[in-house]
């Protein structure tokens, strides 16, 4: 189903809230690295918003405890929210730790593993052969 106007609107305005109020409204201890708002979902009825959060910079257990201090604040964060939202509700939030970056990077380096496994160590093998390179048929015909 895709989102109306109306709740893309109001997800860019959760999204610049929230972020905002990370950064520079919080001064919680625990929350270290950098914080980033990287998608918000909305019900249909735009009663309940669920933000997806990566943290960067930051080791596996302090990330954690970041989020983990963020959920805390979620109070506040939801009344920094409702003053930045115009409309008569103000959605609920949902944190969710969004690890599609963390799986991303992952992934890239396990391409990166098996290419190194499967290349030549010298970097010459895929030429061993004498014969100098002849192009195709196809390829000497032309257009």
């Amino acid at each position: 189903m895709t989102e109306s106007r109306r709740q893309l609107k109001i997800a860019r305005v959760i999204r610049d809230s929230v972020s905002h109020t990370i950064q520079n409204r919080l001064s919680d201890p625990r929350i270290t690295g950098l914080v980033s708002v990287t998608e918000v979902t909305l019900s249909p009825d735009t009663k309940n918003a669920t933000v997806y959060l990566s943290i960067f910079g930051v080791d596996e257990k302090a990330g954690k405890l970041t989020f983990a201090a963020i959920q805390h604040a979620a109070g506040p964060i939801q009344a920094a929210l409702g003053r930045d939202l115009t409309g008569r509700v103000c959605p609920h939030l949902r944190f969710e730790l969004d690890t599609k970056m963390k799986n991303t990077l992952r992934t890239l380096e396990l391409i990166d593993r098996a290419r190194q496994e499967y290349e030549p160590a010298d970097g010459d093998a895929a030429n061993d052969s004498s014969e100098p390179e002849t192009p195709d048929e196809d390829e000497q015909q032309g257009p």
